[in-house]
């Protein structure tokens, strides 16, 4: 009992056929492996499926389980409404996924559900299984903006539970992959887009699922994937278990992937405890770089880590380099956690007498009053990783032309609204990008006009 099988399956409604109406054929290589993915299902007679959808209810800091004990949808937004699926709910299973998840601080429950009907993420893959095998009742996960690392615990914690409840218990992992894979496709195309699919597919192949908390969540962004958290669940769902693989498929003839594989659980296995490797290489990291980061940058985090610690603001030490006591600039104090942001706050010109103290008071703002982001808390702060940007003067310049994403930054006014965006950023490649997102964040609209400024930083990690 407890998990014995999972399928990775994508969700396009052209699949079914009363939404697909002849164009399903372009797809029949997925088609194909979706029936036999469900036959697999079928074989494996589960109690219960836990099947993650990311068109589920989602939210950037909580994952929504899916309360009640019944629920349905059908597939009317496509088209047809006729395609009707009806579950019951695995409440049992459900509410011990939510009591676990407190336990292990995942922020993850019932809360937040505007509308309980079956998204087409769960319906399509339902289409097919549930012409095989009907016999079970259904857990539904969304995904979240939580870390990767969180969404592997999710899984885990689904394992235990159905451990501990004797169920026997199929992951269904539903999503696409890229929708970025050519020009004529409904997203368009971008160079991430065919990199990421390779990627995937050669790690979902080998049921490396490992490999996942190490994507690149640029790369995941760039390539506008669907699926990669929902997979990532499923990872943790085979936590410390052999399993066997078949790679079924992989499709990208509409512009979006389709990737389809089956995993069947054969016993256990110590060596695949990948969240364990996983934070201990990156433990490992952090130290190294700790190590390494100059006195800039050892200074920010003195200071966030004194005023998250010990609520006090620190001193400016006696044993810097002489130019942060002699030099005034704007400098800003960025902060990321598994490469993505947890706060950014600094100044454009100078607001303290030298740059040790702008550092000082930009930093304890970044980890605590950047409007996107709760405060740091101390548990974070062993994985925080710091960059101290020093800004240059800033130069009024006549065009966009006189810019450059990778060593200018922009400060945007127009009146009293005035907007900065810092350069060589993950996911601003071209100066109109680089405008654009400098303009939202000064509330100046986009086809306002606006003055340029550019400026050069220093960048310390």
């Amino acid at each position: 009992m407890g998990i014995v099988g999972g399928i990775m399956v994508p969700h396009p409604p052209l699949i079914v056929p009363e939404v697909g109406r002849g164009g399903e054929s372009v797809i029949k290589e997925t088609t194909a492996a979706y029936e036999k993915a469900a036959d697999f299902v079928a074989s494996l007679k589960p109690d219960t499926i836990v099947l993650s959808s990311p068109h589920s209810v989602m939210y950037s800091d909580y994952l929504h389980i899916s309360p009640g004990y019944e629920a349905s949808g059908d597939l009317g937004r496509f088209g047809a409404g006729s395609v009707k699926i009806s579950v019951l709910y695995d409440a049992e299973l459900s509410n011990r996924l939510c009591e676990l998840s407190e336990d292990e601080d995942i922020p993850a429950g019932y809360m937040g559900e505007r509308d309980k009907s079956l998204d087409h993420g769960t319906i399509v893959p339902l289409y097919f299984i549930m012409k095989k095998y009907k016999d079970f009742k259904l857990v539904r996960l969304g995904i979240s903006g939580i870390s990767f690392a969180d969404h592997y615990k999710m899984g885990q914690i689904v394992k235990k539970a159905a451990d501990e409840l004797g169920r026997r218990v199929v992951y269904v992992a539903s999503g696409d992959l890229s929708h970025k894979l050519k020009d004529d496709g409904p997203y368009g195309f971008d160079p991430s887009g065919p990199v990421y699919d390779e990627k995937i597919m050669d790690c979902m192949g080998r049921g490396a699922f490992g490999e996942l908390l190490k994507f690149d969540p640029y790369l995941c962004d760039k390539a506008s994937e669907c699926g990669h958290r929902s997979f990532i669940i499923m990872g943790g769902a085979f936590d410390g278990l052999k399993v066997e693989t078949h790679k079924l498929s992989h499709q990208d003839v509409t512009g979006v992937g389709y990737g389809i594989c089956t995993y069947k659980v054969i016993g256990g296995d110590d060596d695949s405890r990948y969240l364990e490797q996983y934070l201990e290489e990156e433990k490992k990291s952090l130290m190294e770089k700790k190590a390494m980061e100059d006195p800039y940058v050892k200074l920010a985090r003195k200071t966030i880590e004194t005023y998250i610690k010990e609520g006090r603001v620190i001193k400016v030490p006696d044993d810097l380099p002489s130019e942060m006591y002699e030099r005034s600039a704007g400098a800003f104090v960025s902060l990321h956690i598994r490469g993505g942001l947890r706060g950014c706050i600094g100044t454009i010109a100078a607001t303290c007498d030298c740059v040790a103290e702008e550092i000082i008071q930009n930093a304890i703002s970044a980890s605590t009053k950047d409007p996107r982001f709760e405060p740091v808390e101390e548990s974070e702060l062993d994985r925080l990783e710091y960059s101290v940007d020093v800004l240059g003067d800033a130069e009024d310049i006549d065009s966009k032309a006189q810019l450059d994403v990778k060593k200018y930054g922009v400060i945007v006014t127009n009146g009293f609204r005035r907007g900065l965006l810092l350069p060589d950023l993950d996911g601003v490649d071209n100066v109109d990008d680089q405008i654009a997102i400098a303009k939202r964040k000064a509330g100046i609209g986009e086809y306002e006009k606006v003055n340029l400024q550019r400026f050069e930083v220093v960048r310390h990690h």
